[in-house]
């Protein structure tokens, strides 16, 4: 590998984080998740002087959630600093539930079509040092948060959620998202000489003052693979975890899994090393 790209780490999950929530033998949906100790908290007291841990932004995006807002924000830990909720425009009572459950949520308007122009906006609007992403169909344990930010704390830029890893899964991969996670991740590590184990997967958490290096610029659901490229392509230290994803909730996903992948596999393509310089080249050259 070459000495140049970001050195990737796995964290081995334990049994409790295999599980999850709502798994067989997991935690209960009412369970705020495990014992998070006095460093989970905004403050914390070391030598009888109290220091100030780093902000913590959640931002969730969200489209008509408003019957899987409860259990997602119920399951936030105290770690977490500010939320923020991107309303993709709801026509149900998501702003409602969402300012009953967390009378603190910052909710704003997305601006733009699709899933990446709402974390745009929520990345945007974030003011915490580190930002964390995940969905609002309560396919993402909340729980899970304070891995992200174990990382974090301890010198990484990017981290990132993997299904793949020991301590993480899924219940609920169709055999065709399976079949293109792993085509697009062949894909992503080749292009980077890298070893990803999972790509199609929006959990992650990052510093906000790399915002600027991930260069974010796609809408939809291809905004996912664009920070792992844009992060492997600017030398962002990153981490993989393990996470569970669990079936949605409520409702049905927003999520297509033909025309999606095939929007993944164009940005991946688009942004492989020397793309861009090859670009301009070519043009001077007509």
């Amino acid at each position: 590998m070459s000495s140049t790209l970001p050195r990737i780490e796995r964290r081995i999950g334990t049994d409790s984080t295999r599980r999850g929530p709502d798994a067989p033998g997991g935690r209960r949906s009412t369970d705020r998740g495990p014992d998070r100790g006095p460093d989970a908290h905004p403050l914390r007291r070391e030598d009888d002087r109290v220091r100030t841990r780093p902000t913590v932004s959640l931002v969730v995006p969200a489209h008509n959630e408003a019957r899987n807002i409860p259990w997602v924000f119920e399951q936030i830990p105290r770690c977490v600093d500010e939320v923020i909720l991107v309303d993709g425009d709801s026509s149900d009572a998501t702003l409602r539930m969402a300012a009953h459950c967390l009378p603190t949520v910052r909710s704003v308007p997305q601006r733009g079509p699709g899933k990446g122009s709402a974390l745009r906006t929520g990345f945007g609007a974030a003011t915490g040092e580190y930002v964390v992403m995940l969905d609002a169909d309560g396919s993402m344990w909340p729980g899970e948060i304070p891995h992200y930010l174990h990382f974090l704390d301890n010198g990484y830029d990017f981290v990132k959620g993997s299904r793949f890893v020991a301590g993480g899964g899924s219940l609920d991969l169709t055999r065709i998202r399976s079949l293109g996670n792993r085509a697009l991740l062949t894909v992503v590590n080749r292009l980077y000489d890298t070893m990803l184990t999972d790509l199609c997967y929006g959990y992650c958490a990052f510093r906000r003052s790399f915002l600027d290096e991930l260069d974010l610029r796609s809408t939809g659901f291809e905004i996912e693979a664009e920070m792992v490229a844009h992060a492997l392509r600017s030398g962002l230290r990153i981490a993989e975890v393990p996470s569970l994803e669990l079936p949605r909730r409520n409702g049905r996903s927003h999520l297509h899994a033909v025309s999606d992948g095939r929007r993944v596999l164009r940005t991946l393509l688009a942004e492989r090393p020397g793309a861009r310089s090859a670009a301009p080249a070519a043009a001077a050259e007509r």
